[in-house]
């Protein structure tokens, strides 16, 4: 493959939306026969701060005895992330058997990002055989399966072959990736129509979306435009491809396509799983913006038909998907979810204690901490907060009402301030040498200069540094996709300790993120009082703890670190009519792991608060610099 002239994004990692790594690797993902990481439970799931964040087992295979383990029911989890495709597999007790990842492809050029289906598929087939072999389960022994991936766009014609989206006309490049900021204007000209349907995506769509991806094929790229048949999201791509049944997730076309999922409050609920007519696309919506042409034909190339998440799809994997897959034909797969949705699902019931209080769950946040980070909490009534996403009906939790704040860059930034900075390659020596990750050692090394120092507590050491994370924008609650970031307190300091002040800074400036969010959120009616965390950032104690000591909330781990991947083996034991709902599911298959509490110090609070304030003042510096600038320029 000649990737001269081309950027790629993660190359040759396996760093999925949800688990964020460190460092850089030179291999290359080929198919058929991709580099697989394997990972068994338990010792891959540690939240300490003293673990990699990714365990590679490659050798744990060998440790598997020669006949399958005894499992009654077990459900298949596969989540697409940015980087990798993952598979895991858990028993009927929520409890992780064994998962491994495949790495995708990725182009990045300028603001275009671009991902190939067929790329994708081979990494999910291989990713599957590896955590069944890892696992020691045969494929009759998976009795449901489920979906979850990022909201990426893919497109395809009427034999299911890619149609490219690339400015590059190369077929492969199908996919235009969730992050791909390429229909900003789109999203602008989109946004001042001022349809009734942008109140339930909180007053505006972000280009991250798909109608304005969409608009933008449409003006770009016409002869591929004229191509495709369908045009779906990631995750309802995946099931698709396994079950030949187009019905489309009530989780994708409320959250990413503008569908109105209350259209079907009326007369359905969870429990009468089936596909229902899609009567939720607004027409004029569609007609405003210039893409009237997907309103044919009953809206066939965005989706005819609906289903809750988790209801069983067609006549379960077609042969030649359980083929491919090295399962079984007819095995139950369940309708998709987005990857943080799968997040959420998989860590929302996550409680130490249960509670039979069916409106408890309203008072609790779910942060899926990855590539980016999605703030989930849900509510009975619709609540409309401007800046945040939602309130989108059915769209993680069936029946309740879904708000959906996010940060467009967290475990990427993190990455980005760490592998930019000069003192990188050493920290990086230093760390294969002491055979530790990136995270751990500046960790340590944060440690041990509050000791040396003298800080009164580790937050401390970022008194001089100031960060605003917005450095791919806004995603919430202020939704200002223009929005760039800001490191205040720079200097000519080159050493690693000026690198792990400016990592814990960035780290603070994600956790005043969620700050945001969440007051914005509770002053617009939600009682946001609990925070339950997952992802590959969720394995860092020390982002985590900022996080705790910032918001005020303590926040729940789960038992099972594998939250997304745990959230689509729901939706297959759902499929599999295991539970009568996911409601019911979650309850059974969720557990709380560790519990993370504030600091009690008030000192540790008066410090936050101080630099919150800095950290809202600089957002409102660069409006004003950006105003300045614009008349200079009039």
């Amino acid at each position: 493959m000649n990737m001269k002239g081309k950027e790629m994004l993660g190359k040759g990692r396996t760093r999925s939306d949800t688990t964020p790594l460190l460092g850089k690797h030179k291999q290359q993902h080929q198919q058929p026969h991709p580099k697989i990481r394997f990972h068994s439970s338990p010792s891959a799931c540690s939240h300490s701060i003293s673990s990699p964040l990714f365990l590679e087992m490659a050798a744990a295979i060998s440790s598997a005895s020669s006949s399958p383990t005894s499992h009654c029911n077990v459900f298949l989890g596969i989540d697409v992330g940015t980087g990798s495709a993952r598979a895991g597999l858990f028993d009927e007790e929520g409890k992780l058997l064994g998962s491994a990842s495949s790495p995708i492809q990725i182009w990045k050029e300028g603001d275009c990002i671009e991902q190939s289906s067929t790329d994708i598929w081979h990494a999910v087939c291989s990713a599957v055989k590896a955590a069944c072999s890892l696992a020691n389960i045969d494929g009759e022994q998976v009795k449901g399966i489920g979906f979850a991936a990022t909201c990426s766009l893919v497109a395809v014609d009427a034999d299911g072959s890619p149609v490219t989206v690339s400015w590059s006309g190369d077929s492969r490049r199908n996919i235009i990736v969730w992050m791909d900021h390429r229909a900003v204007k789109q999203a602008e000209k989109i946004n001042s129509r001022n349809s009734p349907v942008l109140q339930y995506c909180g007053g505006s769509v972000s280009p991250e979306m798909q109608p304005p991806k969409l608009l933008w094929v449409k003006e770009n790229l016409q002869e591929s435009w004229s191509m495709v048949f369908r045009w779906m999201d990631l995750s309802d791509w995946l099931s698709y491809r396994a079950t030949a049944d187009d019905t489309r997730s009530l989780c994708t076309t409320v959250c990413k396509w503008t569908y109105l999922g209350h259209a079907h409050m009326q007369h359905i609920n969870e429990k009468d799983s089936r596909d229902m007519e899609a009567c939720g696309w607004d027409d004029d919506f569609w007609e405003e913006i210039g893409l009237g042409d997907l309103v044919e034909g009953h809206h066939a190339k965005i989706g005819r038909s609906v289903a809750f998440p988790g209801h069983a799809l067609g006549s379960g994997l077609t042969p030649t998907a359980a083929k491919e897959l090295g399962l079984v034909a007819g095995t139950p797969v369940g309708t998709s979810l987005i990857d943080a949705h799968a997040g959420g699902v998989g860590v929302m019931e996550s409680l130490p204690e249960k509670e039979n209080d069916n409106e408890a769950i309203c008072h609790r946040m779910v942060l899926v901490c990855g590539t980016s980070t999605c703030h989930m909490a849900v509510s009975r009534d619709k609540l409309f907060i401007p800046g945040v996403w939602g309130p989108f009906w059915s769209a993680m939790i069936p029946e309740y009402w879904l708000t959906e704040g996010g940060q467009s860059a967290t475990g990427a930034l993190l990455d980005y301030i760490i592998e930019s900075h000069v003192a990188s390659p050493r920290l990086a020596n230093h760390a294969a040498s002491q055979k530790t990750s990136l995270f751990q050692l500046l960790n340590s090394m944060l440690e041990s200069m509050m000791r040396e120092l003298q800080c009164p507590f580790i937050a401390a050491l970022t008194e001089d540094t100031h960060v605003l994370p917005d450095f791919h924008g806004n995603r919430s609650p202020i939704a200002d996709p223009k929005a760039k970031g800001v490191v205040f307190g720079l200097t000519l300091d080159p050493s690693e300790q000026q690198l792990a002040r400016l990592y814990l800074a960035t780290v603070q400036a994600i956790a005043y993120g969620t700050r945001h969010i969440v007051e914005h959120c509770n002053a617009n009616g939600h009682k946001i009082d609990t925070l339950l965390a997952c992802g590959g950032l969720s394995k860092n104690a020390l982002f985590i703890q900022e996080h705790a000591d910032i918001i005020g909330c303590p926040i729940i781990l789960p038992r099972e670190s594998e939250s997304v991947l745990l959230g689509a083996a729901i939706l297959g034991a759902v499929a599999a009519k295991k539970y009568t709902c996911l409601s019911e599911a979650m309850k059974a298959l969720n557990a709380a792991g560790q519990v993370i509490h504030p600091s009690t110090d008030s000192r540790v609070k008066k410090y936050h608060d101080a630099k919150y304030s800095i950290f809202r003042e600089l957002y409102q510096q660069q409006l004003s610099q950006r105003s300045i600038m614009a008349q200079a320029l009039a």
